[in-house]
């Protein structure tokens, strides 16, 4: 057999190869890497859509927590995984930032990584412990510079979108507070309300609840407007001109998982994005729908690496 026969072959088996795996997929349980533990809006919405998601393939979308390493455990096991699309990630804006945030790691998220679909957008929301004098934005950023250093800061993760929120906060206003990291929302949410810590930058979704059975104080949203699921909260830009930073979650698989799969759980996951039932689960928590096209996707996580690789230097904070 000839050379370029010989490759035409093979590439032919290749193709058919995919076609069929395409086809038969998925053939057993699908798993959603989730770099958060149990509790927060990430853990919340990969459940939501992952139970749609089993409805329509007929096969079980497990969630997978895999918390740690501001979610560059769970980014590693994704990329490992076999590229045949039982394996999936829910990335988040702290995947567009560990490149710029870390100096070492085994993966290089954009190559590796390709996206599916975009889910979700939030805001975030400067919040603080009931019992915590400073009631307003002003006041916070008052108390603090008369106490510097003193008061603690929480974020769900170093390197997190949380985290460089509360970074850029200070570089804006000189506030000057002492950041504690959390291996997640949950977990920091406990600590706030019980006030082992007393200010934090939270996604709304996971703080909501708490926040309107009065457990947690809302000083601001991080969006460039108010959002209109608590309107009578205060943008951070209202003091803060410039200010914004916002949430948001996408599904992402192995970068050689065949175009076909991906197709196809795009497909799915707009058809739950647009359902009316789970659009107003997700405004409940907070949250607006992000349906995009794996291109568009694509497009977007482009556009928020490049926002937060100023973010970054900014603010010159690095990992320890």
């Amino acid at each position: 057999m000839r050379r370029r026969d010989f490759i035409t072959a093979v590439a032919a088996l290749v193709l058919q190869a995919t076609l069929a795996q395409a086809q038969t997929y998925p053939s057993r349980p699908v798993h959603f890497i989730v770099g958060f533990p149990p509790g927060g809006t990430t853990d919340v919405v990969a459940r939501l859509i992952g139970k749609r998601l089993s409805e329509r393939f007929g096969v079980p979308f497990v969630v997978e927590n895999m918390p740690g390493a501001g979610t560059n455990l769970a980014t590693a096991s994704a990329v490992r995984a076999s590229a045949d699309g039982h394996t999936l990630l829910i990335i988040t804006p702290s995947n567009t930032i560990n490149a710029l945030f870390y100096d070492k790691l085994d993966f290089d998220f954009g190559p590796d990584i390709r996206p599916i679909a975009t889910l979700i957008r939030s805001p975030f929301v400067l919040e603080v412990y009931p019992g915590f004098p400073a009631k307003t934005v002003p006041e916070l950023i008052a108390y603090t510079k008369a106490n510097p250093g003193k008061i603690n800061l929480a974020s769900f993760g170093t390197g997190t979108a949380s985290h460089l929120s509360g970074e850029m906060f200070q570089m804006m206003s000189g506030a000057q507070l002492l950041h504690v990291p959390y291996k997640g929302s949950a977990p920091m949410l406990t600590d706030l309300m019980g006030g082992q810590v007393r200010v934090a930058f939270d996604n709304l979704p996971a703080s909501l609840e708490h926040i309107r059975a009065g457990k947690l104080r809302a000083l601001a949203v991080s969006t460039a407007a108010r959002s209109q699921t608590i309107p009578e909260v205060p943008a951070l830009a209202e003091f803060l001109p410039g200010f914004e930073t916002s949430s948001w979650l996408a599904v992402g698989a192995p970068s050689k998982t065949a175009s076909e799969i991906v197709d196809a759980l795009n497909k799915e996951i707009n058809a739950a994005l647009a359902d009316p039932g789970i659009v107003a689960r997700l405004a409940n928590l907070g949250a607006t729908v992000l349906a995009k096209s794996p291109a568009g996707s694509a497009a977007f996580i482009d556009e928020e690496t490049e926002k937060w690789r100023k973010v970054v230097r900014f603010s010159g904070a690095k990992s320890n």
